[in-house]
């Protein structure tokens, strides 16, 4: 089997910091404190992510790469990192404005994001909020925008 038809899988490791509030507008105080506990503290509060990428794709034989690091870390830089670093994320990003900022979103959010990457096809995202919380999101194969999930008291969802 020559190089240029292995395929392969490359995975890249970034960190950003931001903080969010867990809440949502049509719920009372209350609701939002007993869904969300601590994390629906009205000032909000931050994180030290460290979001996981993995590619696939085939080896390209002049470079033996499946895709340019420096291309891909540009790429991450300019459509993630600038975005979602040293900001409030329901502030500051425009898809949270109406949308509560779980990490779940956010994983979902950066999965489209990345989708475009040109050469090496985006396998998953996954997002480490805390040393015990990470979310991993795949795309499912299909889905070109990923709808984000919001979760109402009692699990069901909207």
């Amino acid at each position: 089997m020559s190089a240029s038809e292995l395929k392969v899988e490359l995975g890249r490791r970034y960190r950003f910091a931001a903080s969010h509030r867990l809440h949502r507008a049509d719920l009372s105080d209350a609701e939002n404190m007993q869904l969300y506990g601590k994390c629906n503290n009205p000032y909000g509060h931050g994180h030290n992510y460290v979001l996981e990428v993995s590619w696939a794709g085939d080896i390209d034989p002049q470079t033996g790469m499946i895709a340019n690091l420096a291309d891909l870390d540009a790429f991450v830089d300019h459509e993630v990192l600038q975005v979602f670093d040293q900001v409030s994320l329901n502030e500051d990003v425009s898809e949270f404005a109406n949308i509560v900022p779980t990490t779940e979103n956010v994983c979902m959010d950066i999965f489209r994001r990345l989708q475009s990457f040109p050469g090496a096809k985006l396998k998953r995202v996954r997002v480490e909020e805390t040393s015990n919380n990470s979310f991993e999101y795949t795309g499912d194969g299909t889905i070109d925008e990923p709808e984000p999930v919001e979760v109402l008291p009692g699990g069901a969802t909207l």
